[in-house]
């Protein structure tokens, strides 16, 4: 796996070690990205079902008013 170094303030990663309780700024870090990608996921299959729904909804014919 390619590997990436980037340059964080020092507090920021010390708040995400305490709140998360892990140890290495570099696993509280993983941690973190890994939680929003699948929150990420998580988003799109919920707006995806929701969109699903929508559409079958547009689908079915309405009934006559009046």
């Amino acid at each position: 796996m390619a590997k990436v170094n980037i340059s964080l303030d020092a507090e920021l990663v010390v708040e995400v070690m305490v709140l998360a309780g892990i140890g290495s700024p570099q696993d509280a870090i993983e941690a973190v990205v890994r939680d929003y990608i699948a929150r990420g996921h998580r988003t799109e299959a919920r707006t995806e079902l929701k969109d699903q729904n929508l559409r079958e909804l547009d689908v079915k014919p309405q009934e006559p008013q009046g």
